[in-house]
């Protein structure tokens, strides 16, 4: 396990901290599911940007007239 040094201004510092404790995790933990929480939103964005390219030109029926052309 590596250990990796942040530097945070006072006012950051004391923000961070009290939203940790607040939601019970401590700092490390908290620091840790942030950056991988931003990671997973960037590649969830990608994807969705990779997929919306390639199907934009496509044909689309709305969700009435699927349900309609599925008897429902």
């Amino acid at each position: 396990m590596s250990t990796v040094s942040v530097r945070f201004n006072d006012k950051d510092d004391m923000l961070i901290r009290k939203y940790a404790e607040l939601h019970n995790m401590d700092l490390s933990s908290f620091i840790r599911q942030a950056v991988l929480d931003k990671i997973e939103d960037e590649y969830d964005l990608t994807l969705f940007n990779m997929v919306w390219e390639e199907e934009k030109n496509q044909e689309r029926i709305s969700h009435e007239d699927l349900k309609r052309d599925l008897n429902l």
